[in-house]
């Protein structure tokens, strides 16, 4: 449950730096630009990864009932992650829409970490 907890939170890490790139870049010169794609690819990859770690383990820790989260929040959640890893590159979406998937993927992180460390703290007791 710690490992979930550590994930969630690098994953909420993941997202500010995602949002500070979408805001502060510009879209590419063009989207088949080969040298550009495997930038994008290097500095994804890896929460892609993180990403498909949290959700098996987000999944099992509310099958296991460790955490007060709807199964289809986390998978909507590694969805929406997955959508902002490309939009905060390619910035092809309009920052209204963007902030949405934001705050929705921010609000199930908040969410489940609240709920890990209330069942934590409860079954200390």
């Amino acid at each position: 449950m710690n490992r979930l907890l550590s994930q969630t939170n690098e994953l909420k890490e993941h997202l500010a730096f995602l949002k500070s790139t979408f805001e502060k870049n510009q879209p590419p010169e063009s989207i088949k630009d080969k040298t550009f794609f495997a930038y994008v690819k290097q500095q994804t990859d890896p929460i892609y990864q993180l990403l498909e770690q949290w959700e098996t383990n987000a999944l099992a820790a509310v099958k296991e009932k460790k955490a007060n989260v709807h199964p289809q929040q986390i998978i909507s959640t590694r969805e929406n992650m997955g959508l902002l890893l490309m939009h905060s590159f390619y910035i092809d979406i309009r920052k209204r829409r963007y902030m949405e998937i934001y705050y929705s993927c921010m609000y199930v992180f908040d969410l489940l970490a609240k709920s890990l460390q209330e069942n934590f703290t409860a079954g200390e007791e």
